[in-house]
C-alpha cells in the first residue's frame, strides 16, 4: 500500500513510529526496500510503504512508480492500493501511471462531485477505465429533508458504478486518532460494515449495499432498497 503526498496512512495504522525509511531512501539507494516496507502487526499480509517523510519534497517519476509497484508484485502481494495525493498536477498523473483500476471517493457535496468528475476524467484520458465510485460521509436525515443529495444522485451524476456508501459516523474520528482501524472494532458500527461489505465487493463479491434507513432492523438489503428506491 504506497502512500504518496501528504502522508498519513502510517497515523491511519498506528505505524508512524515504525517508519524510518521511506520510498524515496529506496530510490536514493540509501536502504534496502524491505527496510522501507512496513508491515502491519495484526495482519501480516499488509504492508505500508510511505513515499515520503514529513515535510519532504518527492518527485516520484513515472519510472520510478512502475519500478515500485512491479517491486511490489515480485514480492507476491495481490492487491497494490495507492494513495495518491491531492489534486489533479503531475503528481497524481504520475502516480496513476501503473494503476489498473481506480476508486474514485467523494463526498455528496456539489464541490466535491465537480473535482470527482474532473478527476474521473483524468484517469480515462490516462487509459484507467475501470473505476469504482465510494460516496462517504452520508447523512441520511440530511437526505431525507432533501439538504443533501442522495447516493443514486450522485451515481448518475459522474455515471460511474457504485461500490459503496459511507455513513457519517464519529467512530472515524476516535479510531483515526487511536491509529486503529475502524474495522478492527469487536462491536461495528454501521460505517464499518459499510467499509467491510465495499472492501468485500472490490473483490469481486457479491454484497448487498446497507440500507441506512432501517440499518439495524435489517442491516443487508438489496441495492433496489437503497437509499431513495
Amino acid at each position: 500500500m504506497p502512500d504518496i503526498g501528504l502522508r498519513n496512512l502510517d497515523l491511519l495504522l498506528g505505524l508512524e513510529n515504525r517508519v524510518l525509511y521511506t520510498a524515496m531512501d529506496i530510490l536514493e539507494g540509501e536502504c534496502r526496500f524491505d527496510q522501507a516496507l512496513i508491515r502491519d502487526k495484526r495482519w501480516k499480509n499488509l504492508s505500508l510503504l510511505a513515499i515520503s517523510k514529513n515535510r519532504q519534497r518527492y518527485n516520484v517519476t513515472r519510472k520510478n512508480m512502475a519500478n515500485l509497484i512491479e517491486s511490489l508484485k515480485d514480492l507476491g502481494y495481490e492487491y497494490i492500493l495507492i494513495d495518491c495525493p491531492a489534486g489533479i498536477d503531475v503528481g497524481f498523473i504520475n502516480a496513476i501511471f501503473s494503476a489498473k483500476e481506480a476508486i474514485l471517493v467523494t463526498t455528496p457535496e456539489i464541490t466535491s462531485i465537480r473535482d470527482a468528475d474532473r478527476v474521473a476524467g483524468l484517469l480515462e484520458s490516462n487509459g484507467i477505465y475501470n473505476v469504482k465510485l465510494l460516496v462517504n460521509r452520508v447523512r441520511q436525515e440530511m437526505i431525507q429533508q432533501n439538504d443533501m443529495m442522495s447516493i443514486i444522485d450522485v451515481q448518475e451524476m459522474l455515471g460511474i458504478p457504485l461500490l459503496g456508501a459511507i455513513p457519517d459516523d464519529n467512530q472515524v474520528i476516535i479510531s483515526t486518532n487511536r491509529g486503529e482501524p475502524l474495522v478492527l472494532k469487536k462491536k461495528l458500527t454501521l460505517s464499518g460494515i459499510a467499509f467491510e461489505n465495499a472492501a468485500r465487493r472490490l473483490i469481486g463479491k457479491q454484497d448487498y449495499f446497507i440500507d441506512l434507513k432501517t440499518p439495524y432492523s435489517n442491516v443487508f438489503q438489496r441495492f433496489q432498497q437503497f437509499l431513495g428506491f
